[in-house]
């Protein structure tokens, strides 16, 4: 597995703030529902990951070894209406990947996942923001579609999240996901050789196994690369039209309740 480069999560940080802007000043109903966040207010999504954007920019900045509590992070809210709320998510992602941007891949920072770098945090929150912005597109009831690279390095960070929070987090449903013999095929049907675009999951006895290709599983999800993105990421229904399981889809479904984190 490779990562991208820094300057091009930096770049997607800054497309993607973008995408969800449009949707804040499309005319979307604020105040509706989410339906893969269903405590959340579409406006309550967008204020959540612009305030993750937020703490993340503090951290990097200020260079921290240890967590900042989210509510020591001054937020810059102002009123609630859509012109507002899309000037502070267009100055959020702004001081975001300048932060970024000076601090290189490198820097020592505070991570909760054992890299303590500058570098993991412009990976995910280039993943916090393509999974959430899909999350308000849906909402809004708007086309999603993400670059090929990008949607297939977020299923790569996801599938190291399942084996950190198995390393890490004894008690969290993820533990569950083990017991050799069973294994999972993600196929994306308009990807490239050059992409690869399709992963095996195995089962162990402690963490999952997991690499790029085609063989043989237990189950099998294949679908254009974006829905089997958000399938895995549990946005997407496994009965959607464009997307096929072929093997026991129990197996499926039992990861996708379990493959959770926080």
């Amino acid at each position: 597995m490779t990562l991208l480069p820094h300057d091009r999560y930096c770049d997607e940080i800054a497309h993607q703030v973008g995408l969800l802007r449009t949707v804040v000043t499309s005319g979307a109903d604020l105040s509706a529902r989410v339906p893969t966040c269903p405590d959340w207010s579409l406006e309550r999504l967008v204020r959540h990951t612009g305030g993750a954007l937020r703490w993340v920019e503090l951290m990097v900045r200020t260079r921290v070894r240890e967590e900042v509590p989210e509510d020591q992070v001054p937020s810059g809210e102002g009123p609630d209406d859509a012109g507002d709320l899309d000037a502070w998510l267009a100055e959020t992602g702004e001081m975001l990947v300048a932060t970024l941007r000076a601090a290189g891949p490198q820097a020592a920072v505070w991570s909760w996942a054992g890299i303590p770098t500058s570098g993991f945090w412009a990976r995910r929150m280039t993943h916090e923001l393509t999974i959430h912005r899909a999350d308000a597109t849906l909402a809004a009831g708007m086309p999603y579609e993400v670059d090929p690279e990008v949607a297939a390095d977020a299923i790569d960070e996801w599938l190291q999240i399942v084996a950190f929070v198995q390393r890490t987090m004894p008690h969290d449903e993820a533990a569950q996901l083990r017991g050799p013999g069973r294994s999972i095929h993600l196929h994306a049907t308009d990807g490239t050789p050059r992409l690869n675009a399709e992963w095996i999951v195995e089962f162990t006895e402690d963490v999952i196994a997991w690499r790029r290709g085609h063989e043989r599983a237990t189950v099998a999800l294949r679908g254009p690369l974006n829905a089997v993105l958000l399938a895995f990421y549990r946005r997407l229904p496994l009965d959607s039209p464009e997307l096929e399981v072929f093997g026991e889809r129990e197996l499926l479904e039992f990861w996708l309740e379990r493959a959770t984190f926080g």
